[in-house]
């Protein structure tokens, strides 16, 4: 049998370059085996089939809470969310879970709830909260993002063509490496974050446009906007055209920005290295207004007044070190200054009305102040539940919605010298 020219040239250069590689390869490259964060995903196709209802969850992971119309929303942490129907505070019932893959933040105008699912913005139609429809979509409206992950591996094999991430296997993988290079870390951020006897008082509170958020929400809603911040920016969405959701401007910030608040017509921003003030006078455009700027740390705020109270705290991603409380004077909201701080345990999330003062102390539990002398609040504390783990607060008139690993709280503080109990959903861990 004959072997033509051709035939032999290319057989004598493969075993060419299988010598010549292989002789690098001893000398240059090495197998190296280690652990790292291996992506799990989901196809964008069936991830943008999976909002639906399904019948009630049990709390096992809860995260931010949104209140409305006597219902509550409690999300379940990059599941879902679970529906409350809380007419009566004293026996809350679980009506409906809302499935929505990545889900963290919330926010309603009228009957639409907004919800985040990882890289989508969703609109939901609440009219019957039982029922939930999804009924608008922006894809992409928060590129990249990813769940948490464990920092202790790197990251191996990150392609968003494949889908979205929807999670993580750590598990050991293996590489050809150049000798003595070590390998590379690929390094990501993701948005994050990052729970007794029954009542039977009942708190009402009758319909509103939009409804009420704990201080750790990264979502808010003016007039026919709403705003998101996502990393190192401050999103704007027109939700006008009810259902339908249009992009509007995007403002870049200089600072990795963790929470947003809104009051009297200006947004509130947490950072990790200050709380910023942006006007909504030009609501498609916020402009900025002024910054307090502090040492690097968590801080959700709340406003009531000419006073915002802050709150910092250790043992996050945002590399402080201080667990303190900062009341800030923003009576001239483009110059503020301190007041005064107090320090904590590890703030989370805290809530005021009518200088009355709610903060989630962590592992200290929930802590209750009379604020009304921004210089004296540690000497006037009305409350301390120290045996629960807590994460936020909603304060409105009365009654104090609060959640935390143990699961939902509700209080009565119209007598703010015996605070009541009214009712506890509590975790069950599966």
């Amino acid at each position: 049998m004959k072997t033509s020219n051709h035939a032999l040239f290319g057989l004598f250069f493969l075993i060419t370059s299988i010598f010549l590689f292989s002789g690098c390869k001893d000398n240059t490259y090495e197998e190296i085996t280690y652990k790292a964060n291996v992506p799990v995903y989901m196809g964008l196709d069936e991830f943008r089939g999976a909002v639906k209802r399904t019948t009630p969850q049990s709390l096992e992971n809860p995260g931010k809470i949104y209140f409305k119309d006597n219902y509550l929303f409690v999300n379940e942490y990059h599941k879902g969310v679970h529906v409350i129907n809380n007419s009566n505070p004293s026996a809350p019932e679980m009506v409906a879970f809302i499935e929505i893959p990545g889900n963290v933040d919330i926010a309603i105008r009228h009957n639409i709830l907004f919800a985040d699912s990882f890289i989508d913005l969703v609109a939901i139609d609440i009219t019957d909260p039982a029922n939930p429809v999804e009924v608008d979509r922006v894809e992409d409206a928060f590129p990249n993002v990813l769940p948490p992950l464990d920092f202790t591996y790197p990251v191996y094999g990150l392609d968003f063509a494949k889908g979205v991430v929807v999670s993580w296997d750590v598990k050991d993988v293996t590489e050809v490496v150049e000798k003595d290079a070590g390998f590379r870390h690929e390094y990501v951020m993701f948005d994050g974050s990052g729970a007794p006897a029954i009542g039977s008082n009942k708190v009402s509170i009758g319909p509103s446009a939009t409804g009420v958020s704990g201080s750790m929400a990264r979502f808010t809603i003016n007039m026919n906007y709403m705003y998101a911040v996502h990393n190192n920016d401050l999103k704007v969405f027109n939700i006008g055209e009810t259902p339908g959701i249009s992009t509007g401007n995007v403002i870049p910030l200089d600072r990795q920005v963790e929470t947003i608040f809104p009051y009297n017509n200006k947004l509130f921003l947490g950072t990790t290295t200050g709380m910023m003030v942006y006007d909504l006078s030009s609501p498609a455009t916020p402009t900025f207004l002024s910054v307090f700027e502090h040492i690097n740390s968590c801080d959700p705020v709340v406003v009531e007044g000419n006073l915002a109270y802050v709150t910092l705290r250790s043992g996050t991603q945002c590399n402080g070190f201080t667990n303190q409380l900062d009341v800030v004077d923003i009576s001239s909201v483009t110059n503020p200054f301190l007041v005064k701080s107090y320090p904590m345990f590890n703030p989370h999330g805290l809530g005021i009305d009518n200088h009355t003062l709610f903060i989630c102390d962590g592992d200290a539990g929930l802590k209750v102040y009379d604020a009304t002398d921004p210089m004296e609040i540690h000497m006037n504390q009305l409350a301390h539940f120290a045996d629960i783990r807590t994460y936020d607060v909603i304060p409105y008139n009365g009654l104090l919605m609060m959640i935390g690993a143990n699961g939902l709280y509700q209080y009565d503080y119209s007598n703010l010298d015996s605070l009541m109990l009214l009712s506890h959903i509590p975790v069950v861990i599966p």
